[in-house]
């Protein structure tokens, strides 16, 4: 099949069955696959213009409700986790998608930048998989179809907490926030929202469990991708010369695809250990990392 808005040719099955896999895995570690897919758009099918970008934001804005409606039900939400992540990562996700079309339209420079992001969000990564913690696991304290729930919410402008499987967590709010802007702008020119930067941080830098904040960054990666396809929407008249706006029949496909791939990982997250979701996510950020800074050179 031909997508004339990329320029790529492929069999209909490869998209959705691609991010079906990716999400499966990902999302247990609240991570859409789009830092995954981007590397095989443009590796894979060729797609290296500054609207494969935008065509990820697609991708998640179709794909990432199914599995937030898992986490939501299942009792699993952190809401003043999300609303930070998305107030603090909304203003950065535009600036973001502004330097991508400015500054890096060349294919090789991107993959550069890429690379950088991608090895250092998977060195923080690994070296918590492979440390020793005593993080919460899901028991069947609150039942065998949901598990440990998200309770006693506490919230200011300080700092929030909340209680999981036993255990007192807390984050600081304006910590969050600035973190987030710099995820989103580095989110909003690799086109992933920011949920692959800001998930390994908040286990790694804020010791939060994976399980409570897979669906605060998801949330987060869906609102600022609503965000960053407008955005590249709003640039395109600017740029006549360059393809910005999105591909929607690709990115619709990826999305169908990681739909099923996301409310399947989120339902199956709880019976996952941990670490392996923490090892699953390192593994392939370390490789394509490693893939994109060494092809630079």
């Amino acid at each position: 099949m031909h997508f004339p808005v990329s320029g790529v040719e492929t069999a209909l099955w490869v998209p959705p069955l691609t991010a079906f896999c990716v999400s499966f895995f990902t999302s247990m570690g609240g991570v859409s696959g789009a830092f995954l897919l981007l590397p095989f758009q443009v590796s894979a099918l060729g797609y290296t213009a500054p609207s494969v970008s935008a065509t990820n934001h697609v991708f998640n804005v179709t794909a990432i409700p199914s599995g937030v409606y898992r986490y939501i039900r299942e009792g699993r939400m952190v809401w003043p986790l999300t609303l930070a992540v998305i107030i603090g990562t909304l203003p950065g996700v535009f600036l973001g998608a502004l330097v991508r079309i400015r500054y890096l339209p060349d294919p090789k420079n991107f993959k550069l930048f890429a690379g950088c992001v991608l090895l250092y969000i998977g060195a923080r990564l690994v070296a918590d998989t492979v440390k020793k913690s005593k993080e919460a696991v899901p028991s069947k304290e609150a039942g065998p179809k949901t598990g440990p729930m998200v309770t006693k919410t506490r919230f200011s402008l300080s700092r929030a907490e909340y209680a999981f499987a036993g255990r007192t967590y807390s984050f600081p709010v304006p910590g969050v926030l600035v973190l987030c802007f710099f995820v989103g702008i580095a989110g909003g020119i690799y086109g992933i929202g920011g949920g692959a930067i800001v998930a390994p941080f908040f286990v790694a830098v804020f010791g939060l469990p994976v399980y409570t904040v897979a669906g605060a960054a998801l949330m987060g990666t869906f609102i600022t991708s609503v965000a960053g396809v407008a955005f590249y929407h709003a640039l395109a008249p600017l740029y006549p010369d360059m393809a910005v706006t999105p591909d929607w029949a690709l990115g619709l496909l990826f999305g169908l695809g990681g739909m099923a791939g996301m409310y399947l990982g989120a339902r199956c997250q709880r019976f996952v250990p941990a670490r392996v979701i923490k090892a699953i996510l390192s593994v392939c950020l370390v490789f394509v990392a490693g893939k994109y800074i060494i092809g630079f050179f």
